[in-house]
C-alpha cells in the first residue's frame, strides 16, 4: 500500500544517535532552539506532521550533509511548551520516508518525503522464526553484558506489534546508528530482523571475548597490583589480536644493542639493563625509565662520524665570502684546520673568539663547520649554574635526561660535529654545582676521551669534537682562558662596515622586508651616514637594525610598493626622523631594538 503526501514540503526534526521505528509513540524533550523553532514553524503552517531524521554530526546540524537521507514521519499529538522555553512533544511514528531535495532556511530543515513501501510479512512462519532468535540472542547478551533485563523487552514480544519489539531492540541492544537506519530503510519484515540479528550476534560474539580476556585476568592477577593487572589485560588483548607487540619490541631493542657499534663496556650495560628490563612489567615505572634508558644509548653516535675531505682551498673561500674583513683571525682558523688536515684529527687548541657584540663570533663557529663539511651544533652557556647541563642528571631522578653536550651529538647523530659554546664568560655557579669544573674536562683533549654522562653511566670519547668557544669579555678563570687559546676580534673600521653593508647587511634587510634589492639604491656615502649617525657599536647588529627600519618606513609611505628608490643621507634623515616621531628612540649613541 503506497501512502500519498501533500505536494508541501515536510519540515524535519533532526535527532541526535536516535533512529526512531515506525508505529511507536515517542515523548519528545526538546530544548535546542533550532529544534524548538521547527516546532513552532510546523504549527504556523498549519502541519501536524513531522519527519524524525537521525544525523551525523554531534553538535546540531548545518548542513544537508549532515542528515541521513532517511526518517520516520509521524503526527505530533501534543505540544507543550515549558517555561523555560523547552517544548515537550508527543509524536507518534507512522511510516520511514526517504528525503528528497533537503533545503535549510534559518537552521529548519524541509524536505519532500517519499515513503518506504513495507510487506507486510509479519505474521510469516519466517518472520516468527527471526522474531524469536533475537530474543535468545538477546537474552544471552543480556546475561553476559548484564546491561538491562529481558523481562520488558519479552513483555513487549508478546503484546505489542512487531514494530514496538524493533524499536525496544535497537533501544535496548544501544545498535549502532549506521546499522538502525538499515534496519529502517529494509522494505520487509525479514530483512529489518536479520539485520537486528546479525548485529545482536556480533555482540554477543564481543561480549564473550570480554568475558574471556576478564577470566584469564582475574586467574593470573594478584591481589592489590593495579599495574599488574593492566599490564595482564593489555597481554590477553593483544594475544586474542593474535599479536604481542611488547615481547616484540623487547626483542627488536636487543637485536639493536647487539648490532650497534658501542664499545665492549658500553654494550655490558645495556644488555645488563635490557635483563632487568625484560623481567619488570612494562607498564611500571622502572620499566618505562629503563626503555628510555636504552632508547637514549642507542641514540647516541657511536663509532659514527662526518667524514668529509679537508679542502683548504674552499675553507678559504667560505671564511672570505660570509665574512669581510678580519684577516688575521681568518688566517689562524686556517691555520687550526690545516693541522686538522695534516693530523687527521680534531685535537689541539680550543679556539675562543673575544670581542663586542656583533662583530660575528657566533657566524664564524658557523663558517667553520661549512667549511669542514661537518654538522654544526650551537650551546648558549648565558646563565647556567648547574653542572647537570653538561653531565646530565642521574637516571633514577624524575624528570632525568642527558647533558647538553651529549644531547647535540645525538640530534646530529655524528662524533665529530662543530660545537659552538656560545657566551662561555656568562656561566654562573651557586649550590647546585660548578657547571665551569665539567666544562674543564670536556674541553681537555686528555680527559675527555672518556667522558661520563651521569645519564647515559659509560665513557663517550669526545675527542673528535671540534669545540669553539664565544665570550664577550676575558672575565673568566684562569684554568678556562688556561684550556683554550683566545683570540680577540677587534670592531669593525668604517670602511668595513661599509663593505659588509654592502655586501651582506642590505641583501639581509630587503629579504627581511620583502624589498626586490634591485629596486635600492645605496650610495656608499650614505651607508656611511646611516653608520656614523645611528650606531656606536663595534659590530653590525644595530646598522643592520637601521637598514631595515629605514626599508620598512620607506614600505609604509609608499602603500607597500616597494620602487626604485634612491636612499640619500637626506632620504635616511627624513625616514628614521619619522620613527622619532612614532616614538621610538633614536638618540646617536644609543642602539635600540625595534
Amino acid at each position: 500500500m503506497r501512502y500519498i503526501y501533500p505536494a508541501m514540503k515536510k519540515y524535519i526534526l533532526p535527532f541526535r544517535d536516535l533512529v526512531v521505528s515506525p508505529g511507536v509513540t515517542v515523548p519528545v524533550l526538546i530544548d535546542n532552539p533550532m529544534s524548538v523553532n521547527c516546532i513552532k514553524a510546523a504549527a504556523n503552517a498549519g502541519s501536524q506532521q513531522l519527519a524524525l531524521v537521525p544525523q551525523h554530526s554531534w553538535a546540531y546540524p548545518t548542513s544537508v550533509k549532515d542528515i541521513y537521507a532517511v526518517g520516520t514521519i509521524g503526527d505530533v499529538l501534543q505540544v507543550l511548551s515549558l517555561p523555560d522555553g523547552a517544548i515537550h512533544a508527543v509524536v507518534r511514528t507512522t511510516h520511514a520516508v526517504n528525503l528528497s531535495d533537503v533545503q535549510v532556511n534559518d537552521g529548519v530543515f524541509t524536505a519532500d518525503v517519499t515513503p518506504i513501501e513495507l510487506q507486510m510479512d509479519e505474521n510469516a512462519e519466517q518472520t516468527i522464526v527471526l522474531r524469536d532468535l533475537v530474543l535468545e540472542n538477546m537474552q544471552t547478551l543480556a546475561n553476559m553484558s548484564r546491561r538491562f533485563k529481558m523481562d520488558k523487552l519479552r513483555n513487549v514480544a508478546t503484546n505489542y506489534p512487531l514494530s514496538a519489539f524493533v524499536d525496544a531492540v535497537v533501544q535496548t541492544a544501544d545498535v549502532d546508528t549506521d546499522t538502525a537506519v538499515k534496519v529502517l530503510c529494509a522494505t520487509s519484515w525479514v530483512e529489518k530482523l536479520t539485520i537486528l540479528l546479525e548485529a545482536v550476534k556480533l555482540m554477543g560474539e564481543t561480549a564473550k571475548i570480554e568475558e574471556s580476556i576478564n577470566k584469564r585476568i582475574h586467574q593470573q592477577m594478584e591481589s592489590g597490583r593495579r599495574d599488574a593487572i593492566l599490564q595482564e589485560k593489555m597481554r590477553a588483548i593483544q594475544k586474542e589480536m593474535g599479536e604481542d607487540d611488547g615481547e616484540m619490541d623487547t626483542a627488536n631493542l636487543k637485536k639493536k644493542i647487539l648490532r650497534s657499534s658501542m664499545p665492549a663496556d658500553a654494550k655490558d650495560k645495556a644488555m645488563s639493563e635490557w635483563k632487568r628490563m625484560r623481567s619488570v612489567s612494562p607498564m611500571s615505572n622502572e620499566g618505562g625509565l629503563l626503555k628510555t634508558y636504552l632508547d637514549e644509548l642507542l641514540a647516541m653516535p657511536w663509532g659514527k662520524a662526518k667524514s668529509a675531505p679537508i679542502d683548504l682551498k674552499k675553507a678559504r673561500e667560505v671564511l672570505d665570502s660570509e665574512h669581510s674583513g678580519m684577516d688575521a683571525v681568518k688566517e689562524r682558523i686556517l691555520e687550526h684546520i690545516a693541522v686538522m688536515k695534516k693530523t687527521n684529527s680534531s685535537q689541539g687548541s680550543i679556539l675562543c673568539f673575544v670581542g663586542a657584540p656583533g662583530v660575528g663570533k657566533t657566524s664564524l663557529g658557523k663558517s667553520i663547520a661549512t667549511a669542514l663539511g661537518r654538522p654544526y651544533q650551537r650551546i648558549s652557556l648565558g646563565g647556567i649554574s648547574d653542572e647537570s647541563h653538561f653531565r646530565g642528571h642521574r637516571k633514577t631522578y624524575i624528570g632525568a635526561q642527558i647533558g647538553r653536550i651529549m644531547d647535540a651529538l645525538k640530534r646530529c647523530k655524528v662524533n665529530n660535529p662543530v660545537i659552538v659554546l656560545d657566551e662561555i664568560d656568562k656561566m654562573g655557579r651557586d649550590w647546585r654545582g660548578d657547571p665551569e669544573a665539567a666544562l674543564l674536562e670536556i674541553l681537555d683533549p686528555e680527559q675527555n676521551k672518556a667522558f661520563r654522562d651521569h645519564y647515559l653511566e659509560v665513557d663517550f670519547d669526545l675527542s673528535n669534537v671540534m669545540f669553539i668557544a664565544t665570550a664577550n669579555s676575558l672575565n673568566m678563570s684562569n684554568a678556562l682562558k688556561d684550556r683554550m687559546e683566545i683570540i680577540e676580534i677587534p670592531g669593525y673600521s668604517m670602511d668595513d662596515k661599509v663593505k659588509i653593508a654592502r655586501e651582506h647587511l642590505i641583501g639581509r634587510a630587503a629579504r627581511d622586508t620583502g624589498w626586490n634589492t634591485d629596486d635600492i639604491i645605496m650610495s656608499d656615502d650614505a651607508i656611511r651616514h646611516l653608520i656614523q649617525n645611528y650606531t656606536s657599536e663595534q659590530g653590525v647588529r644595530q646598522a643592520q637594525r637601521e637598514l631595515t627600519a629605514v626599508l620598512r618606513r620607506s614600505l609604509l609611505e609608499n602603500d607597500c610598493v616597494d620602487t626604485k628608490t634612491e636612499f640619500t643621507p637626506e632620504k635616511i634623515d627624513s625616514l628614521l626622523s619619522m620613527r622619532k616621531t612614532a616614538g621610538f628612540s633614536k638618540k646617536i649613541g644609543f642602539g635600540v631594538r625595534v
